[in-house]
């Protein structure tokens, strides 16, 4: 018998999954496992989410100790801390965007697949959920703009320690001691940078998280989250990513 009459005999004899009907053992065996999955993913964005909270609330702490310290560098002290913060704040939002894929899969599973089984009732609420996992699963795309994740992470901590900063920098300015004959510019000039920059960065950052609060939709309920058809091409995850 030739090569190629073995190798066809053997192909023949292989099953097709694809034909065969998926036992309801098998099926909840699949769920369970890629429930597993998905927990684990979410729990490790959620680390991630925490880690960058802890960077923002030390830096904070220490740039408010830095600068009544130092009362001589409190105003550059505070405004770069300021920044910081933002920058952990955009850091943050975008790592709870990829938190929300995978969170947003897992409370999909839970309750249309964990909930209905423990009720004994086994009638999901949405009855083509599955389908919807399955197409994100296809092709993961974010749920969440930047600006829905940044208003989102600004209301549990970070308009504190912003609000923290810019109140410390504002009673720095207003208690600092000056000459009679000096305007206020002059006293928040950094080396050859005039006085009127820092007062438009503190404007700047001020201005930019309002419009975020104001301009951003709110949070999407889970249900509408997926039923984002079709998927906006510029919120696709990133392979490496997801």
């Amino acid at each position: 018998m030739s090569d190629e009459t073995r190798q066809s005999g053997t192909e023949n004899t292989l099953p097709n999954f694809e034909d065969v009907p998926l036992q309801r053992s098998e099926y909840i065996t699949a769920m369970a496992h890629l429930y597993r999955g998905e927990l684990q993913r979410s729990l490790s964005w959620r680390l991630r989410l925490d880690t960058t909270t802890n960077w923002a609330i030390v830096t904070t702490a220490g740039m408010l100790t830095f600068s009544f310290n130092n009362p001589q560098y409190a105003s550059q002290t505070l405004l770069a801390g300021m920044y910081a913060v933002l920058m952990f704040l955009v850091l943050e939002a975008q790592r709870f965007r990829f938190f929300d894929v995978f969170h947003s899969r897992l409370r999909m599973v839970e309750e249309n697949f964990y909930g209905p089984l423990l009720r004994r009732d086994l009638h999901s609420p949405m009855k083509d959920w599955s389908s919807c996992v399955a197409d994100d699963l296809r092709v993961p795309h974010f749920h969440l703009s930047l600006r829905q994740a940044i208003r989102a992470r600004l209301g549990r901590v970070y308009a504190a320690l912003l609000a923290a900063l810019i109140v410390g920098w504002i009673l720095v300015v207003a208690f600092q001691v000056r000459p009679a004959d000096t305007g206020w510019f002059e006293v928040l000039a950094i080396g050859v940078v005039p006085g009127w920059v820092p007062v438009l960065l503190v404007l700047g950052l001020f201005v930019f998280l309002l419009v975020c609060i104001m301009t951003a939709p709110p949070l999407p309920r889970l249900h509408e989250a997926y039923r984002r058809t079709p998927p906006d091409p510029a919120r696709e995850v990133p392979e490496l990513d997801a």
